[in-house]
């Protein structure tokens, strides 16, 4: 991998950890502030806010600025929002320092797929994204299992103030890596916004919101759907976390593949009608302890198998606003995340079992599966313009 990949790809790594980490140590926190399970998921959508309203923002207001240093302002405010996080002493000051966190994650993502893109050789873009996503793989393969046991062995206060401290490695590995890169081309201020007067974006983001948010309805609560409708001991959480990992990390790399063989259009249609099936099979055989396991290897896989090729997708459809669509990718996964987490919720608050927190997903990602669809179809037999 290419130092200039492996920087960006530390940067996802540290936001991929602060992100899902939280999924295995809520109960935790619950325990910790004395607050329930369900209510402590929203701090999940706390920090896709922060995405929502960083990611369009950030960009906007960073237009003229070259994207190394852009990079290097997102990393230094994902310390302070970590950080802020490891010290919160208080349920309302933990949500306030998980917005502040997450409003740097999208406009990373949406700088860094602009960068690793130019960076690529022609028709390696999608492999490209692919490297810098694939930080956020590892975070679930290892640095998630070892924040997950951290927290269960000692506070999860430690986790969060690593993965602040962490943010400096990224800092000084963009630094000396990244190249200087010149600002995107300036269309002005309104010109950022001209490629949202076409419908091809806003379908595409509907599409990651849905789909990506169908998979956190389930994922969000994985901790409670593998020790209390699975079966499994605390105690494996953090193994159960690692095959999670694995299959993020194998679906982001057969994506970047196969999306420069085929098309990303084609890969993130396939992909979300597997999702579809995989949280139909969670809500009826989770409690096969197995099956549960299997089936959590390739939802978590179909999760990032989607990342590069929609990121792509959305960054082809987005011409005098590319940073703008970029990160409005990532926007419209955490928007997903939070709507997940909250849809995803309701059935544990009435009282039902973990298992069903997929039934919302169900439907979430048929929605996904059809937006893309419509698209794939379209774009093969008919032009946009």
């Amino acid at each position: 991998m290419k130092k200039s990949y492996l920087a960006l790809a530390l940067g996802t790594l540290g936001l991929g950890i602060s992100e899902y980490v939280m999924m295995g140590i809520l109960p935790d926190i619950a325990a910790d502030f004395g607050v329930s399970i369900p209510f402590t998921g929203q701090l999940i959508s706390w920090y896709a806010i922060g995405v929502c309203v960083g990611a369009p923002s950030i960009v906007l207001f960073a237009r003229k600025t070259p994207l190394k240093r852009t990079l290097l302002f997102l990393v230094a405010l994902f310390c302070v929002g970590n950080l802020l996080s490891s010290i919160a002493s208080t349920y309302m000051l933990m949500a306030c320092s998980r917005f502040i966190a997450g409003l740097p994650h999208g406009a990373y993502f949406g700088v860094g797929s602009i960068v690793a893109s130019k960076l690529a050789p022609r028709g390696k873009e999608n492999a490209a994204v692919a490297a810098m996503i694939s930080g956020m793989t590892i975070a679930n393969l290892a640095g998630v299992p070892v924040g997950t046991f951290l927290s269960h062995t000692i506070s999860w206060r430690i986790t969060y103030g690593l993965v602040g401290l962490w943010g400096f490695v990224t800092f000084f590995a963009l630094w000396r890596w990244i190249p200087y890169m010149a600002p995107m081309p300036d269309t002005g201020f309104k010109g950022q916004f001209r490629f949202l007067k076409s419908w091809v974006p806003w379908l595409l983001i509907l599409a990651i919101m849905f789909g990506n948010g169908g998979i956190f309805c389930w994922y969000s609560y994985i901790s409670k759907v593998m020790t209390q409708v699975s079966g499994f001991s605390e105690d494996s959480l953090s193994f159960i976390m690692i095959i999670a990992g694995m299959g993020m990390v194998t679906g982001n790399i057969l994506a970047g593949r196969f999306s420069d063989k085929y098309s990303p259009e084609y890969i993130a249609m396939i992909t979300q009608a597997i999702a579809a099936c995989v949280l139909i099979g969670i809500f009826f055989l989770a409690s096969h302890p197995i099956i549960s396991v299997a089936l959590m290897f390739v939802g978590t896989g179909c999760l990032f198998a989607l990342s590069a090729p929609q990121q792509i997708m959305l960054l082809k459809n987005s011409e005098g606003g590319q940073l703008l669509g970029a990160s409005l990718a990532q926007a419209a996964f955490n928007l997903g995340n939070a709507i997940g987490a909250f849809a995803g919720g309701i059935p544990a608050e009435m009282g039902y079992s973990y298992e069903h927190t997929a039934v919302p997903g169900v439907f979430f990602a048929l929605i996904g599966f059809a937006l893309l669809y419509f698209y794939y179809k379209r774009q093969v037999h008919f032009s946009f313009n």
